[in-house]
């Protein structure tokens, strides 16, 4: 047992990056995880200021909140936590990240009880596009972990979250136990009240179209692409055809843009 312990501190020390792989019910490295610089996220200034004081303060030893990240798809959510995670690390060299599938959230409790116990490093545990059907055996297991369950949540594990949804539940089964639930209030508590578990909510919302062009311009001045009425008209046509105004539809036509140049676009 003392020399698993041994190998195990030294791939964490060693390491930044992990996934949980649930066949073997271990850490497997990442080298290299997708980010991007946080000056190229524009139109979320407050929502890169909560995640990256959290986050922070977290790795600095301090007591802080889960965070939710809810709202509009393909503006940034995961990307936001990613980034903020290696911005972070550059001056914190204890902070780690590991991603979990949602479909393993069963194995919480016992990666709390592999990793609590390395107090010197401080894990943030990431959960992307989190949601529930219905409130489900799997819910219950994560709103037990997240407040209170029998064993508490190691102080030196975080949960950062991501999701489409405000509460992890669609917005019309929370509306059909308004109008249909003969104990109306006890029932709706008990679907919103896994995302109340969260201490830090950070809302993201559509991008109006200077906000999505501002976007465009920033991307544009920082890979050398010149940004004119051209490039101006073309994006805006390009978000037209994909039906939204996103961050992931702006850096989709970035790209599009440098393939037809020939630029070499690193993240």
């Amino acid at each position: 047992m003392f020399f698993k312990n041994f190998l195990l501190r030294e791939k964490i020390k060693k390491n930044s990056y992990f996934i949980w792989n649930n066949e073997n019910k271990k850490i497997q490295i990442i080298k290299n995880i997708n980010f991007l610089n946080l000056d190229l996220m524009i139109g979320i200034d407050y929502q890169k200021k909560l995640l990256t004081e959290n986050t922070a303060n977290f790795a600095s030893g301090n007591f802080t909140n889960n965070a939710l990240l809810w709202g509009a798809r393909g503006n940034g959510k995961s990307t936001l936590i990613k980034s903020v995670f290696k911005y972070v690390l550059a001056k914190h060299k204890n902070l780690k990240l590991i991603q979990l599938n949602k479909n393993n959230i069963f194995d919480i409790q016992l990666i709390y009880n592999l990793l609590g116990k390395f107090e010197e490093s401080r894990f943030i545990l990431f959960i992307d596009d989190l949601s529930f059907e219905k409130i489900d055996s799997d819910y219950k297991i994560i709103k037990s972990t997240l407040d209170g369950s029998i064993q508490n949540q190691p102080t030196n594990i975080l949960l950062y979250v991501s999701s489409n949804r405000r509460h992890l539940m669609p917005r019309d089964m929370i509306d059909n136990e308004r109008s249909s639930a003969i104990h109306t209030d006890e029932s709706v508590e008990e679907k919103i009240s896994l995302s109340d578990r969260f201490g830090l909510w950070i809302g993201f919302h559509k991008l109006s179209q200077i906000e999505y062009i501002k976007i465009i311009e920033t991307y544009c001045n920082y890979y050398n692409i010149l940004f004119n009425e051209k490039i101006k008209k073309e994006s805006i046509q390009w978000s037209l055809q994909r039906g939204n105004r996103t961050g992931r539809t702006a850096w989709q036509f970035i790209l599009n843009i440098a393939s037809k140049n020939d630029l070499k676009i690193k993240i």
